[in-house]
């Protein structure tokens, strides 16, 4: 059946998050960081916040919504994801973030839900926005709209060598890391909860991890290591990962501060994040 079209449109009530160094450091830990990366991680040295943080303060907010949907949430999968930052992150602070679902549309199948995010600081400063793509297994078909098609512009040129390639392995807890974050998903933990809903292989890494990686490796290849300098980045999650695979971004520079991006795991040869860009400043 379909879902709840009532709650499109309508912003939730802002919802506040105190946070500090150790939440920032903890989800750097969580998509991959290293002891060279030991400004996201250190104390002593702020630490910066990589700008994928953006997905945490709004994940509770928008799982708030999505539960008076009406569907099945047992059979949710993250779609996409799709981040702004106006202002790098404090290493600490406390930051007030809103929700709304701008649609929900038919994909035969799946059910897609479009839902935005405005987050800021304590003062109203506007720090970043998101979008994320949430599919619903097994209840689309209901004769509904499509969901929207948007052109970035960015795309990955045929027959050219990417401007870099680094690969990672991830760990067979990383899973288990990351959900410290907030995302307590039982999919990315329960191995008998994951064969229930069809990963019969084991619980798998939440898109949003993939997608910090993905944003790891873009700093590191393009920006000297410096994240703070990326401003906006998005992926579409075309395959799962498992913890243990080797993650492996090549990015392509278009243009000045933009870059096309492929993420693969290597051991399938499978593209995980697909239609992936990202921005930066110079």
């Amino acid at each position: 059946m379909p879902l709840d079209m009532s709650i499109v449109g309508k912003p939730s009530e802002a919802t506040r998050w105190d946070y500090t160094w150790k939440d920032t450091a903890l989800y750097a830990l969580g998509v991959g960081a290293k002891k060279d990366e030991l400004d996201y991680l250190y104390e002593g040295r702020g630490p910066k916040v990589l700008p994928s943080f953006a997905v945490v303060p709004k994940f509770q907010p928008m799982l708030k919504l999505l539960a008076k949907s009406g569907g099945n949430m047992a059979m949710v999968v993250h779609g996409g994801e799709k981040v702004r930052v106006h202002k790098p992150f404090n290493a600490s602070g406390s930051l007030r973030t809103v929700a709304t679902i701008r649609g929900i549309y038919d994909m035969k199948k799946f059910a897609s839900v479009l839902v935005d995010t405005e987050t800021t600081d304590a003062d109203g400063t506007p720090l970043a926005t998101t979008t994320s793509s949430i599919l619903y297994r097994g209840e689309g078909g209901w004769g509904g709209e499509a969901p929207p098609k948007e052109d970035t512009g960015i795309s990955v040129p045929k027959e050219t060598e990417p401007s870099f390639t680094i690969e990672e392995t991830t760990s067979p807890e990383q899973a288990l890391l990351y959900r410290l974050s907030g995302d307590e998903n039982p999919l990315h933990a329960d191995p008998v909860f994951a064969a229930n809903v069809g990963f019969t292989q084991g619980p798998i890494l939440h898109g949003l991890c993939s997608f910090g990686y993905m944003v790891r490796h873009v700093a590191k290849g393009v920006c000297g290591g410096d994240a703070t300098r990326v401003t906006g980045f998005e992926a579409t999650f075309r395959k799962p990962v498992w913890p243990g695979d080797t993650i492996s971004t090549q990015g392509w520079l278009v243009a000045p501060g933009k870059l096309a991006i492929r993420v693969s795991v290597k051991e399938r040869s499978e593209i995980v994040l697909g239609n992936a860009w990202a921005t930066f400043t110079a």
